[in-house]
């Protein structure tokens, strides 16, 4: 069976692996020169390093596994987690609950709320408790209003903006806290995550070899233009490469593009039940600031900042989990952002956004001087982070689309677990079952 992908990220290479290996062939057009979609590489002083930060936790067993069954396990390496908030100019420790217990922004009664929610939250086991509640007005129900303000209200307008935090289902709180209390071997341990040394570069280049040693196709720098249907079945795509166009013939088509765009390709050949699920999918861009650094920013390897006059979300000091020797004793830094189109950041170009963000650097280091600054990058990442809002399970689409024999896996079917490389393999390798069982 020829079975075509849409896009070389972690779903579609997945998908891709699992088909080759059972004797189909899988064919991938990728728009972009790499591999990787959102977890793809660039390089820096000969080292090759993610556009966006991405690490993994101990409970995210399917790309682990999918790693080893590769070959590549003994690469994946763990370390403790250094995670702080910066409140008021101040970074407090924040790896554990003991660390809640000394957070002295807030108050003992409210640093007690926020720790009791905590335990609420990792105790229930399903989602669907939370999930017809928005995160604001649970949160400043039971942490209170000094709890809300000071730590979670900061943290949801930079995640998600002006426009969409206060619209945040809990259910997703419940699916960040889930994730990373499971990561702690207990309550009171420190959070583990893991990396492959190598970077993610190494896992898309072993997966490309092995698709084609079993006899599929990779086409990179390659734009579809448009899916082929014909009387409700899918024939084929129209692909757009140096000003010509051309119609090719497969079985199935699995397609890993931002919902939007698949409702681009796929034209008027979808019911409108489905095409107005499509259209209820909102997201952000992540737009990343990489600093190449002289020397460390903090100590802290995830500084989450709870202060909005600084102009973004987060400190990604990569370098304080992975050795800067691997860079040429360079210290990578990643200030993130989330935005989406209507912000005033999201159009600024490289210098412009550099200069915007250096002032606030000093609220972070008071030592900081631009001086330290040896080199820096700049990437947007559009439709990184979906929006959920409430009732999300309810706009989700499904796999199997209206159109026989295509598919379509993104990041906004990823639910209640936030969108990941982990969920996204295992995403890839459902839908090549799913594929093999019903084409």
């Amino acid at each position: 069976m020829k079975v075509v992908i849409i896009g070389a990220g972690a779903t579609g290479m997945a998908a891709a692996y699992d088909l080759s290996a059972n004797g189909h062939l899988p064919i991938i057009y990728e728009s972009a020169p790499f591999l990787g979609g959102h977890a793809s590489t660039f390089d820096i002083g000969g080292a090759q390093i993610e556009r966006g930060y991405h690490h993994w936790f101990t409970n995210d067993i399917d790309i682990i596994n999918f790693v080893n069954e590769i070959g590549l396990g003994d690469r994946i390496k763990w370390f403790e987690s250094k995670v702080g908030t910066l409140v008021n100019g101040k970074i407090y420790p924040f790896g554990s609950p003991i660390d809640l217990l000394k957070f002295s922004a807030l108050s003992i009664i409210d640093r007690l709320k926020l720790g009791f929610a905590t335990l609420y939250i990792q105790k229930k086991k399903n989602y669907k408790d939370f999930e017809h509640i928005t995160a604001s007005h649970w949160l400043r129900k039971n942490v209170g209003k000094n709890g809300y303000e000071t730590f979670w209200e900061p943290m949801l307008r930079g995640k998600f903006g002006v426009k969409f935090y206060e619209k945040i289902s809990m259910a997703w709180i419940w699916g960040k806290m889930h994730t990373r209390l499971a990561s702690r071997g207990s309550s009171f341990s420190k959070e583990k995550l893991g990396y492959p040394i190598g970077s993610f570069s190494e896992i898309f280049e072993v997966l490309s070899n092995k698709i084609i040693q079993s006899g599929g196709e990779i086409n990179l720098s390659t734009s579809v233009s448009k899916i082929l249907v014909d009387n409700g079945k899918f024939t084929g795509l129209e692909l757009a490469k140096n000003n010509t166009k051309t119609d090719l013939q497969y079985d199935a088509c699995l397609v890993t593009t931002p919902s939007h765009i698949f409702q681009k390709l796929v034209g008027n050949n979808l019911t409108n039940s489905y095409r107005e699920k499509l259209d209820s999918i909102k997201y952000m861009s992540a737009v990343l600031l990489i600093l190449c650094l002289d020397r460390p920013l903090t100590d802290k390897y995830w500084l989450n900042i709870a202060d909005r006059s600084i102009p973004f979300v987060a400190v990604i000091e990569h370098t304080n989990f992975i050795n800067s020797d691997l860079y040429s004793g360079k210290h990578i830094v990643y200030l993130s952002n989330y935005l989406d189109s209507d912000n005033y950041m999201y159009n600024m170009s490289h210098n412009e956004l550099l200069e915007h963000y250096i002032p606030h650097l000093k609220k972070i280091n008071s030592d900081f001087n631009s001086d330290w600054i040896q080199n820096s990058y700049h990437h947007r990442i559009d439709c990184a982070q979906p929006i959920i809002g409430v009732n999300y399970s309810k706009i989700i689409p499904s796999h199997k689309t209206p159109v026989k024999n295509l598919f379509l896996a993104n990041t906004s079917q990823v639910y209640p677990e936030d969108r990941g490389t982990n969920y996204s393999v295992r995403m890839g390798r459902n839908l090549a079952k799913m594929i093999m069982e019903t084409c």
